[in-house]
């Protein structure tokens, strides 16, 4: 087993998801920090701060830039962060007087946290998009079945009779409000310099940032580097997420278990008992609910930060949101392919 599910080579076959993989890789971050660099020059030169031919020098070299991969990992090791051999490789490539303007007045975590955001801000609509793909697909199987009987159970015991439109709502509903809820969410710049307090720029600072922001298409506020509840407002929807596909995952493992309101195609072979077609996509949306529901716990712990900054704190979020975002991502994915797997719904007519 390696160290993560989504990327193991034949685990991520059940929890992997390469659309969004793509955009939390190596060379999403970098390509992110990168649009940053070049947004700031350019912020920046419109404010008088420096030339404008560093400003179009430091974006010309963008598209070309490759950085020395293995150089970034070395100094990560003793650095913790990659910007400082990032942009000392970028001003090499500038070169010229050009080069001591790259990342002027900004500090590692404006250039890391703003590739986080750019890169969510594109995530989570693709999630959201996905959530109206299950409403859907729910749509479409409360037409055919929506008015049939079904048993009730509270407290895993027999209730009352019920319809399975009643079911299915339990289930659409708080994809609902999760959907709502995401056109809410909260993508900031991250730019504050050193301290926060962007002292290098002196009286433009303001303007600066709200140009920066507005380039980015992100929201403009005042820095957040030790102030982490956009971070952890986004894990909370994603658990959310996850918690609503778990709660499906689990009825519809239940109800195939009973095995009288329900009839799936396709499942899981079994090694030992031919006969058998398992739950798999059901069974894995509990897992996810389960598995988010334990790293938000520690995501919560990266609010707590020292004074300015942490570097534990905030190294909390490397380890823990990216494998959040997977496990939504891979639990939509299941959801809708398990939705498609329904050929019947409630008792037989």
């Amino acid at each position: 087993m390696t160290i993560s599910a989504f990327e193991h080579p034949f685990l991520s076959g059940l929890v992997g998801d390469d659309e969004v993989a793509a955009h939390l890789s190596a060379e999403a971050d970098i390509a992110a920090m990168l649009t940053f660099e070049a947004a700031l020059a350019r912020a920046e030169a419109k404010a008088g701060i420096i030339p404008a031919k560093a400003a179009e020098r430091i974006a010309d070299i963008r598209s070309s830039f490759r950085p020395e991969m293995e150089a970034l990992r070395t100094s990560v090791s003793t650095d913790s962060v990659v910007v400082p051999e990032l942009v000392e490789q970028l001003r090499r490539a500038v070169g010229g007087d050009e080069a001591r303007h790259v990342h002027f007045g900004a500090t590692s975590q404006d250039v890391i946290d703003t590739s986080l955001m750019l890169r969510l801000k594109v995530i989570l609509p693709l999630l959201a998009g996905r959530i109206n793909g299950i409403l859907h697909s729910l749509d479409a199987l409360d037409n055919p079945f929506g008015g049939r009987k079904m048993m009730a159970y509270t407290r895993m015991q027999a209730a009352i009779p019920i319809t399975v439109s009643d079911r299915l709502h339990a289930w659409r509903d708080p994809l609902v409000r999760h959907g709502k809820a995401a056109a809410h969410l909260e993508f900031p710049l991250q730019f504050g310099g050193a301290a926060g307090s962007l002292d290098k720029l002196g009286t433009v600072a303001d303007q600066v940032r709200a140009d920066l922001a507005r380039e980015l298409a992100l929201a403009d506020r005042r820095q957040w580097q030790s102030q982490r509840d956009p971070v952890v407002n986004i894990g909370h929807w994603l658990s959310l997420v996850t918690g609503s596909l778990g709660k499906m995952g689990q009825d519809i493992a239940l109800m195939a278990q009973a095995g009288g309101e329900i009839e799936l195609a396709g499942g899981g072979a079994s090694s030992a008992m031919a006969h058998k077609q398992n739950p798999i996509a059901a069974e894995t949306l509990v897992t996810l609910a389960r598995f988010n529901a334990v790293q938000m716990s520690g995501l919560n712990q990266s609010l707590v930060h020292e004074q300015e900054r942490s570097g534990s704190a905030w190294m909390l979020e490397w380890l823990i949101l990216p494998q959040m975002v997977m496990a939504t991502a891979t639990a939509l994915r299941l959801g809708q392919q398990l939705l498609a797997q329904i050929k019947r719904l409630g008792a037989r007519v």
